[in-house]
C-alpha cells in the first residue's frame, strides 16, 4: 500500500502495487507546486457608513457567526479573522468604525494602511444612502486616488416592508464609483461572508493578483491522471 499525502489532509490510498511508480511520478510532478503554497496575506479593511445601518452587526456576523442586534454605536472596534479565498489565506484586520454623517470629519486613520473599504447603507434609510455617497467622496479626497478597492453594501435586505432603496439604485451608484455592489442581511451569515470575500477579491484585483486558474488546473490535471492510471 502506498500513502500519498496532500495539503489540507487530502490523501489518496492506492492498493494496487503496479500503480505505485505512477503515483511516485505524480508526487514528484506536483511536489514543487505544493511547496510554493502561498503564505497568508495581511489585509486591513475599514467598514464605513451612517449610524445604525448595521456595520457592527455585519462585521460580528462575519467574524463570530452570530447576529448582534444592539451594539454601542459610539465605539470603534477592531476584529481579526483568517479566511481563505481562491486557495489563498488572508489574515484580515477589520476596523468597525463609529457611525458618521455628512458633517463628520473623515478621520485620517481611516485612510492610513487601509487596503479596502466596505461602505454600508441601509435599504430602509434614504439618509444613509445619501451619507454613504458623501463618505465616498471624502474617502477619495483623503486617500488622493481616483479609485480604491470598495464594496458598496445595501444592508437590511430582509426588511422587505421597510425598503426605500431599490437594488438597482445601489448598483447604479456602485457602478459610477467603479466599485462592487451587494445587498446583505446581518442576520444571515452567508451574505456577511460574501461581503468580505468580495472586498478581498476587489483588493486583489487592484493589486494585480486576481485569482488565477493555476491551482484549479493543477488539481484537475492531477485528478485526471489518477483516474487514468487507476483504470490500468
Amino acid at each position: 500500500m502506498l500513502n500519498v499525502y496532500f495539503p489540507r489532509k487530502i490523501f489518496l490510498i492506492i492498493q494496487r502495487p503496479r500503480t505505485e511508480k505512477f503515483i511516485l511520478c505524480l508526487v514528484l510532478t506536483f511536489k514543487g507546486y505544493f511547496q510554493r503554497m502561498p503564505q497568508p496575506k495581511y489585509r486591513k479593511i475599514a467598514v464605513l457608513g451612517y449610524r445604525s445601518v448595521g456595520k457592527s452587526s455585519l462585521t460580528i456576523q462575519f467574524v463570530e457567526g452570530q447576529f448582534v442586534d444592539s451594539y454601542d454605536p459610539t465605539i470603534e472596534n477592531t476584529f481579526n479573522k483568517m479566511v481563505s479565498v481562491s486557495g489563498q489565506d488572508f489574515n484580515l484586520q477589520l476596523v468597525d468604525t463609529a457611525g458618521q454623517d455628512e458633517y463628520s470629519i473623515f478621520p485620517q486613520s481611516h485612510s492610513m494602511d487601509i487596503h479596502g473599504y466596505v461602505l454600508v447603507y441601509s435599504v430602509t434609510s434614504m439618509k444613509s444612502f445619501e451619507v454613504v455617497q458623501v463618505l465616498h467622496d471624502k474617502l477619495l479626497d483623503m486617500v488622493g486616488k481616483i479609485q480604491v478597492p470598495t464594496v458598496l453594501v445595501g444592508n437590511k435586505k430582509d426588511l422587505h416592508m421597510e425598503r426605500v432603496i431599490k437594488p438597482e439604485e445601489g448598483k447604479k451608484l456602485a457602478d459610477s464609483w467603479g466599485a462592487a455592489f451587494m445587498e446583505s442581511s446581518a442576520k444571515e451569515n452567508q451574505t456577511a461572508v460574501e461581503v468580505f470575500k468580495r472586498i478581498i477579491l476587489e483588493m486583489e484585483k487592484v493589486d494585480g493578483n486576481a485569482p488565477s486558474e493555476e491551482k484549479k488546473c493543477a488539481v484537475m490535471i492531477m485528478l485526471n491522471f489518477i483516474q487514468t492510471i487507476c483504470r490500468l
